[in-house]
């Protein structure tokens, strides 16, 4: 096993898996509502973009409904970076799991480790979108997504 650590998030709610994961299937209501493309099945395309800071290309290679849902990054520019593409070929991966009477959500974002250049501010901004914008989604029905410009 590999010594390095992909930026992982973990969280317990009270909520089904079923709420859970409809929750990370709407992109639109967590991450970006100027998302285009399609995040919610399996083989959909989406490009994200933040300004002039972040833009990305998703495909989804894993849609398990209730269980799983998995990002191939296809091509990413960051612009605050030196290598803006330090995105390429990471994947982002939500499992969902049933602990006790909870719903555990794991996020990992595989090849965002401690050694690359994004890790510190994706931490910080991944932890935003998950602790705070999708969690709040999942609880209330609001996330709080970047709008659109």
């Amino acid at each position: 096993m590999s010594a390095k650590k992909n930026l992982t998030i973990t969280m317990t709610f009270d909520e089904s898996p079923k709420k859970v994961f409809d929750a990370i299937a709407n992109v639109r209501g967590w991450w970006s509502e100027d998302l285009k493309g399609t995040s919610n099945k399996l083989g959909g395309k989406f490009n994200y973009k933040y300004k002039d800071i972040h833009t990305s290309s998703q495909k989804v290679v894993e849609f398990t409904p209730n269980k799983k849902i998995v990002w191939k990054v296809l091509e990413s520019n960051l612009s605050f970076l030196k290598q803006k593409d330090e995105w390429n070929g990471t994947e982002v991966i939500f499992e969902i799991s049933k602990k006790g009477d909870k719903t555990q959500l794991r996020f990992t974002h595989v090849g965002l480790t401690p050694d690359v250049e994004c890790y510190e501010a994706c931490f910080d901004g991944w932890g935003y979108f998950i602790k705070k914008s999708l969690k709040s989604l999942i609880k209330t029905g609001e996330g709080k997504p970047n709008p659109k410009w």
